[in-house]
């Protein structure tokens, strides 16, 4: 079984883009995930976790081809489609990818590390795309399981926030600098 230290490398790796041990709720969600995960037989379980660390190993690599093969495990289990996910948007198949985190986020109920962690990155994806409002969605709903990074995304996603923030860089310019020599 992955250590919480594990996890955090894993989304690390997966998740560049966030800081580090941003896994929300982990007490919390370990419960809840370890009911679901109940329904799969222990030596069966710990078979796939071993194969999804093999593919994350392969995916650190370059080997997407392998990685691909690793995380098609369960069907029933969410991390496995967002794992693959990620290594579909790394190959560049973002349809593929978007595919696999809507299923993680059905599996998961919209709850859990899993949900957390996909609704982050298809928000990142919607971003990229340029649906902004699809983008806010997500990063709302992953800011309400406990996503540090996704309440950033929707401050930068807010103009009036953008514009807030704009102006009181300036103001502490000023206050810094009332000369306005440029020296400070």
């Amino acid at each position: 079984m992955a250590t919480a230290n594990d996890r955090a490398v894993l989304q690390t790796i997966f998740n560049p883009s966030t800081p580090f041990g941003d896994i929300p709720g982990l007490d919390d969600e370990e419960e809840e995930e370890n009911a679901q995960e109940e329904a799969f037989a222990p030596e069966l379980l710990e078979q796939v976790q071993d194969l999804e660390l093999q593919g994350v190993s392969a995916a650190e690599s370059g080997d997407l081809n392998t990685a691909l093969q690793r995380f098609n495990l369960l069907p029933e289990r969410a991390s496995g489609y967002n794992n693959r996910a990620q290594a579909l948007r790394l190959r560049g198949d973002v349809a593929g990818a978007l595919r696999d985190l809507d299923m993680a986020i059905r599996l998961s109920r919209g709850r859990g590390r899993a949900a957390c962690q996909s609704l982050v990155q298809r928000g990142l994806i919607h971003r990229l795309q340029e649906r902004e409002e699809e983008a806010r969605q997500d990063f709302e709903r992953a800011a309400r399981l406990g996503s540090t990074f996704a309440r950033r995304q929707l401050v930068l996603l807010n103009p009036y926030a953008a514009l807030c923030n704009q102006m009181l860089c300036e103001m502490l310019g000023r206050l810094r600098n009332p000369d306005g020599s440029g020296n400070e």
